[in-house]
């Protein structure tokens, strides 16, 4: 799988201290872009067992701790600095395992209510976004939720470039120093993004109905 190129791993581990901080001056609508995304996980248990899929700093599974308290967590990550500022931020939860693994690869052995992922599958090609999809579908329990809250390749080469030069506008006026943007711009080199509409299909393909 071309996501374990030991680049991701190294310029993750490098920002993992300041990654938190540094994710609030690089997200437009920071506060929405986590919010939205836990507020569409709905279950009917209080007691889900969760997967959060590229983890990092343990950002998203915080917000869904606070949503369900009695939540066990599954976080995995390639980056095991950023795992151990995770395992930090979850020092008083008692139901977290991490581990510091490659999630297409990972051979699981439970199933999930809930599988999360923040700003990591588009890290992964077409084929391996695909496979991936296909894998989250048969580990879920049913009546289970998959939210993929990722950036995503614009669905016309204009659409693109809008995307880009908001983004860079965007940070260029952050507050973050010259170095920090220059390490952000960096990583979105790994980028492999692919269109909100190519992975719909992908999704309802796996399986997956209520797709949006």
């Amino acid at each position: 799988m071309e996501i374990n190129n030991p680049s991701i791993e190294q310029q993750f581990d490098e920002v993992a201290v300041h990654y938190d901080q540094q994710r609030k001056m690089l997200i437009p609508c920071f506060d929405d872009f986590y919010n939205v995304a836990t507020a569409l996980a709905e279950l009917n248990i209080n007691n889900p067992n969760v997967l959060d899929l590229g983890a990092g700093t343990g950002l998203f599974s915080s917000y869904i701790a606070k949503k369900y308290p009695k939540a066990q967590l599954t976080l995995i990550d390639l980056s095991s600095g950023m795992l151990d500022i995770a395992r930090r931020r979850f020092q008083n939860y008692d139901n977290v395992q991490y581990y510091a693994e490659n999630y297409c690869s990972f051979q699981y052995k439970e199933k999930y209510d809930l599988v999360i992922s923040s700003l990591s599958i588009h890290h992964l090609s077409d084929e391996e976004k695909k496979k991936l999809y296909q894998r989250v579908f048969m580990i879920m329990n049913s009546g289970g939720v998959f939210i993929n809250a990722d950036q995503v390749l614009g669905h016309t080469p204009f659409i693109e470039s809008l995307y880009k030069s908001d983004w860079n506008n965007y940070i260029e006026h952050s507050g973050l120093s010259a170095d920090a943007i220059a390490a952000a711009r960096k990583r979105t080199e790994l980028d492999k993004m692919s269109t909100l509409e190519q992975q719909l299909g992908w999704l309802n393909a796996s399986g997956f109905v209520g797709v949006d």
